[in-house]
């Protein structure tokens, strides 16, 4: 079947574009065709960087009566507001994580793409990669057995030491979980399903952080949201997962994601990467074993899920990284949030359908031949 590429923008050139633009050259079904930014500036400096045909305004990009997906790639507030001027202007968007500031931009935005019958996606992508598709199929194949518990860490000390503009992380939006949350809840949703029920703790350890990276060595940011989260997830399916997201520690020791079973305990990589590895250890083993990937280590930088979007386009079939997806959970990071203050539990208002699994394999073909 021979699918016309789907003519694609970007708005936002900031630090993550180049990892789209440099993915968008590994997919035949999607062009990036223009560049916009606030600053117009960046925004041909980008594109002349990765050979783009326009550089241009917002304004401009959403006028284009040829693009039919915007990639929102502007910062976490301003993720919502875009994306809807850009159903609104007849597109449908692939936002990066979090999909919105809050839960009702984000129900407004879903509301309004179906509305008008265009698709919304959402970052991360990850759990298309080639490990993470290997450990699903294990999952799947009762490898561990049934599912009986999870655990997720992202252990840090944020992101002042490096980050050219890290005051953004320690705003509503940010914070550990909201900027990292996405890509462990993700890779769960994909394990075992929706979640039913949560609860929360959290607290602000430091509430002052000094900047150390150049431009702004010494300018020191008040911190408004919560650094340290840890979160227990009910899913809908019987498995109780724990998640920790902090900002607040200097070193760990832990795991990125255990997935545990009642016959073997699965060992999954970093999900903020496609690749890494993948080790099982099952009650008959006496030691962990590392297992081969089922679908070929693959890593597109960041593009796969548009690409699968824009067959989804093409092909009128579900997409994997998308909208009920990303709002479930920006719904479960609220969750945890408000658990924490309310000093209960929550019972989750959302649900999506669990991705559907991608096929062996390491190309485009993998999408060509899904239908």
């Amino acid at each position: 079947m021979q699918d016309s590429p789907v003519k694609v923008g970007i708005i936002g050139c900031g630090n993550i574009s180049g990892a789209y633009l440099r993915g968008n050259q590994a997919f035949q079904i999607f062009d990036i065709v223009a560049c916009a930014d606030l600053d117009v500036a960046r925004a041909k400096a980008k594109a002349e960087e990765f050979g783009v045909p326009k550089a241009c305004d917002v304004q401009t990009l959403l006028n284009d009566p040829e693009i039919e997906i915007v990639i929102n790639l502007t910062i976490p507030r301003a993720h919502g507001p875009v994306a809807l001027e850009a159903i609104q202007a007849g597109k449908s968007v692939y936002n990066e994580k979090p999909l919105a500031l809050s839960r009702g931009e984000g129900q407004s935005l879903l509301e309004a793409a179906r509305a008008k019958n265009l698709l919304v996606g959402c970052a991360p992508d990850t759990f298309l990669g080639g490990a993470f598709q290997t450990c699903r199929q294990l999952i799947d194949a009762g490898q561990i057995g049934e599912p009986v518990a999870a655990f997720a860490a992202m252990m840090s000390h944020g992101h002042e030491t490096w980050h050219p503009d890290p005051d953004f992380y320690y705003q509503p939006g940010g914070g550990p979980m909201f900027d990292m949350g996405p890509y462990y809840l993700t890779a769960l949703i994909n394990f075992l399903g929706p979640v039913r029920r949560v609860t929360g703790s959290t607290r602000i350890t430091f509430p002052e952080r000094t900047i150390t990276s150049q431009p702004k060595h010494g300018t020191v940011i008040q911190v408004n949201v919560p650094t340290h989260v840890v979160g227990v997830m009910d899913f809908a399916s019987g498995p109780i997962a724990t998640i920790i997201t902090t900002f607040d520690v200097w070193a760990a020791h832990l795991p990125c994601i255990e997935i545990y079973g009642t016959e073997g305990s699965l060992s999954v990589p970093d999900p903020n990467n496609f690749g890494g590895t993948v080790r099982i250890k099952r009650a008959e083993d006496s030691e962990w074993r590392e297992v081969e990937h089922t679908h070929t280590y693959y890593d597109p930088g960041r593009s796969i899920g548009v690409a699968d979007m824009a067959y989804a386009l093409r092909r009128g079939r579900p997409h994997r990284a998308n909208g009920d997806l990303a709002y479930h959970v920006l719904d479960l990071m609220h969750a945890f949030h408000d658990a924490s203050e309310e000093g209960r539990h929550i019972e989750m208002q959302s649900t999506c359908t669990r991705p559907a699994p991608l096929p062996p394999g390491s190309t485009e073909t993998v999408l060509q031949g899904d239908s």
